[in-house]
């Protein structure tokens, strides 16, 4: 195993939208496959027809594409080991459910839905296995003509493996150490189904890693149950020598702990679960996404990482590339991660203040725009943003911040009107706005410090004067330090929204 090259993959199914769950599974196949120097692939298991999303594929692909996590080979990529696609490998899987017919290790069975439900009313817990199998309608207990007979009418059928009772089966897991499940737990799972001619999640999985030549199988925890059965398909199919080695990952939990996280969980506290939004085409459901909600793709990187990985310091935010250098399978926990979205929170509050001014203007002028505001100079809109950005976790959170830059406030906050502008306010600002006019240049240090010799000189309360000004040029008591403001706007505005302030409040 130590001399093949490392190759992992992520295959999720098209039943939907792409969980942030599942994204976390991806990323440390990711992380895994480049800290050992290998390939990551996409595989797309769509072998389930009737639970196949139109659209589902395409917004997998798109997630990725956001996160920055780009496969090495795949669905949209291309590669020697195609196709990537389960539901385009049909005649490969069937030469594979028919070496395990012809070797004993599989059988065919006629039972139909009603007569698995019947069996189920009758043995409570029924389970389709050695104990059971015996009194069901297969070719282990169908003369061969008659499952012949069967099969050449178009009757329709599934493969089932064929498992002894009582034997141990050892599943060594990289994250839980060496697993051991009794075989008599497991029952003859459904390989392949007549109805479509496509095999099930389980044969299809273990014929697709060993010929693509999947060297590490990096999974949710909620298949470790899967596990026993995988191996023993390797082992039927004699192909233990190349079988993967295991690691099953952390469940994601609920916020509080309690169990697995859902999208329930995020339509009750207010987060999204997907990582874009998402249109439902059969109900109309639209679910939120981290992108649509502002978050910024490195930030939801970061804080999967270290839910349910420690990278062995104390050190939080992480580069793509320094995960990459500490990502160790084995400091994986064992027990399940709650999720902390206020810490997603922090990690998107983190990341805008190390994105530049310029980025961040970018991203904000979207939302300028949704409020009217269209030909805002750039340099401007980044000078608004270095002022502010230090203030938000999410980019939208920057207009009710700084909308006064944009827009003259044409009301003022009835409360702060009553605190900060006293009798003698429009007096003073009328004598204010002659020091304004003769102050060059109109920067923050050297206006600050000419205003405030002014207001010493004249004997003036300096926070009776500024909190008057604040409320002039913003119309009510927010905004950063005021001459960083009047520096923003430049002296014309300035001087044109305290002489409103002046006319309006009186």
């Amino acid at each position: 195993m130590s001399e093949r090259k490392v190759r992992v993959r992520f295959a999720p199914s098209p039943t939907g939208p792409l969980h942030i769950g599942g994204v976390r599974t991806a990323l440390y196949n990711y992380l895994f496959a480049k800290k050992h120097g290998g390939d990551f692939i996409l595989r797309i298991e769509d072998t389930d027809s009737q639970r196949f999303v139109p659209g589902a594929e395409e917004y997998i692909i798109q997630s990725f594409e956001w996160l920055g996590l780009r496969f090495d080979e795949g669905v949209g990529f291309g590669g020697n080991y195609g196709p990537y696609r389960q539901s385009e490998r049909k005649a490969i899987y069937r030469q594979y459910v028919d070496q395990l017919l012809d070797a004993g290790l599989a059988y065919i069975a006629f039972d139909t839905p009603e007569e698995l439900e019947a069996k189920r009313s009758e043995i409570p817990n029924f389970q389709y296995d050695a104990s059971t199998r015996g009194q069901m309608r297969n070719s282990l207990t169908l003369p061969a003509d008659e499952v012949r007979r069967l099969i050449d009418s178009g009757a329709r059928y599934v493969v089932r493996i064929r498992i002894e009772p009582n034997e141990d089966i050892r599943v060594n897991d990289l994250i839980r150490g060496e697993v051991i499940i009794n075989s008599s737990i497991l029952d003859d799972k459904v390989l392949y189904k007549s109805a479509d001619g496509l095999p099930t999640y389980h044969m299809a999985n273990i014929v697709d890693d060993h010929l693509m030549e999947i060297t590490h199988v990096i999974r949710g925890e909620e298949w470790i149950s899967s596990a026993p059965l995988h191996v023993l398909l390797y082992r039927y199919l004699g192909w233990a020598d190349t079988m993967p080695q295991f690691a099953h990952l952390p469940l994601l939990l609920k916020p509080e702990g309690g169990g697995k996280l859902s999208k329930r969980d995020g339509d009750r506290l207010g987060f999204p679960v997907f990582p874009l939004e998402w249109h439902d085409p059969k109900s109309g459901e639209k679910s939120s996404g981290y992108r649509e909600s502002g978050y910024l793709p490195e930030a939801v990187i970061n804080f999967l990482a270290l839910l349910g990985w420690n990278p062995g310091n104390d050190i939080e935010l992480m580069t793509l590339d320094e995960m990459v250098r500490l990502f160790d399978l084995t400091h994986c926990s064992k027990s399940g991660a709650k999720f902390d979205y206020e810490k997603g929170k922090w990690f998107n509050h983190r990341y805008i203040q190390l994105r530049s001014d310029r980025d961040i203007a970018d991203m904000f002028r979207p939302v300028l725009e949704s409020h009217g505001i269209t030909d805002a100079d750039q340099a401007y809109v980044e000078k608004v943003v270095g002022l502010m950005k230090e203030r938000v976790s999410f980019v939208p959170e920057l207009w009710p911040l700084t909308y006064y830059f944009f827009v003259a406030p044409t009301e003022y906050d009835e409360k702060t009107r009553k605190k900060r502008w006293r009798e003698d306010s429009a007096a003073q600002l009328t004598e204010l706005i002659e020091v304004l006019r003769g102050r060059e240049p109109f920067d923050v240090e050297g206006t600050e410090a000419y205003v405030k010799e002014w207001i010493a000189a004249k004997g003036y309360h300096l926070g009776n004067i500024m909190n008057a000004v604040r409320l002039a040029l913003v119309g009510q008591g927010i905004g950063p330090q005021i001459f960083h403001i009047t520096e923003a706007i430049g002296k014309d505005e300035t001087i044109r929204r305290i002489q409103r302030a002046i006319e309006i409040l009186g």
